[in-house]
Order: C-alpha cells, then sequence, then structure tokens
C-alpha cells in the first residue's frame, strides 16, 4: 500500500466516524478525493447541503477531526 492509499484510509474511516452525527440531522458527507497535497475534497449532501452552518460544521467538525487523525492533510474543502 502506498503512502497515499494509507492517507485516504485513515481519511475515509474518520469520514465514517464523523457520518452518524450529521446523519442523525438529516445531512451526510461523500468524500470525493484526497490529492497528493494534503487537500480532502468531500461533498456535504442532505441537509448540509443547504444549511446555513455548513461552512462552519465543515471546518470545526469534519476539518477539525481529520486534521487530528490525519496531520498530514492541510485542509478539508467542499465541492
Amino acid at each position: 500500500m502506498t503512502e497515499s492509499e494509507e492517507t485516504k484510509e485513515r481519511v475515509e474511516s474518520v469520514i465514517r466516524e464523523i457520518k452518524p452525527f450529521l446523519q442523525a440531522d438529516g445531512g451526510d458527507v461523500e468524500l470525493i478525493s484526497v490529492d497528493e497535497d494534503g487537500v480532502v475534497k468531500v461533498r456535504l449532501q442532505g441537509a448540509c447541503a443547504g444549511c446555513a452552518f455548513s461552512q462552519l460544521t465543515l471546518a470545526n467538525v469534519i476539518e477539525q477531526r481529520i486534521k487530528a487523525v490525519v496531520p498530514e492533510i492541510e485542509r478539508v474543502e467542499s465541492i
């Protein structure tokens, strides 16, 4: 397994951990990609897609948790 594959697996693990909390409020998150520069791209879905607080959720929940577990990640972007 390459380093980038391992990083992606670790990010996927964090996403799986976060999903139930978002789903409890009618939302969801889908991992789109993890690039070589440490940028994770996700798609917020359901209630999260149109929520006024989606950027706060992205920064304060998703990004913080991913960066805590996978420190080589620089940022998380919503597409």
